[in-house]
């Protein structure tokens, strides 16, 4: 009976810690990352152009269709408000390609050949632990880490593709008529 309880027991330690009442980083990372999947679906299978729109200064984050130059709010029930992130959890910095912001509001496009803007968003909570969330433009990949991930910087340009560059550029301004 002794054996039964202290396993129990062992059971008891390793579990409760994981269940936390309310919202953690992680599962907040799951959730937006689960957002960002539904919407880059949504932009693939409709063939238009989906906006994520985030506001660092109050948590919030919401979507719009894009028809034309016209934006509306999706049908689906889940997006039609804003959605907020928990108390303890806020925005620490989004960086849209190279642009870093720490606070005002930010915008994502989703696009509807599956591509999306590249993003990196670092979430804090109130213990200031940190969940990075980067997402690959080209291929969707959503990377997470604990620690700040800084957005790739511009590479260097080859200078055996810059002479192809500027070769092209020449031929095309001779092609090119004068009036």
């Amino acid at each position: 009976m002794l054996i039964v309880l202290f396993l129990l027991a062992g059971v008891l330690v390793m579990v409760i810690p994981r269940i936390v009442i309310g919202e953690d980083l992680s599962t907040t990372g799951r959730m937006f990352i689960s957002g960002l999947r539904t919407l880059q679906g949504w932009a693939t299978t409709r063939q238009k152009p989906v906006k994520l729109y985030l506001d660092l200064d109050r948590g919030t984050y919401w979507a719009m269709m894009v028809d034309g130059k016209e934006e509306k709010p999706p049908r689906d029930a889940g997006w039609t408000a804003p959605r907020s992130l928990p108390e303890s959890i806020r925005f620490a910095e989004i960086s849209i390609g190279q642009v870093k912001r720490e606070s005002g509001r930010v915008d994502v496009s989703f696009h509807p050949n599956g591509r999306i803007d590249p993003m990196i968003v670092l979430f804090t909570d109130g213990n200031q632990n940190r969940l990075a969330l980067a997402v690959d433009s080209v291929t969707g990949a959503i990377r997470t880490s604990d620690e700040r991930i800084d957005p790739p910087r511009n590479q260097r340009i080859p200078d055996r593709v810059k002479t192809l560059l500027q070769a092209a550029a020449q031929g095309s301004a001779v092609a090119t008529p004068s009036h």
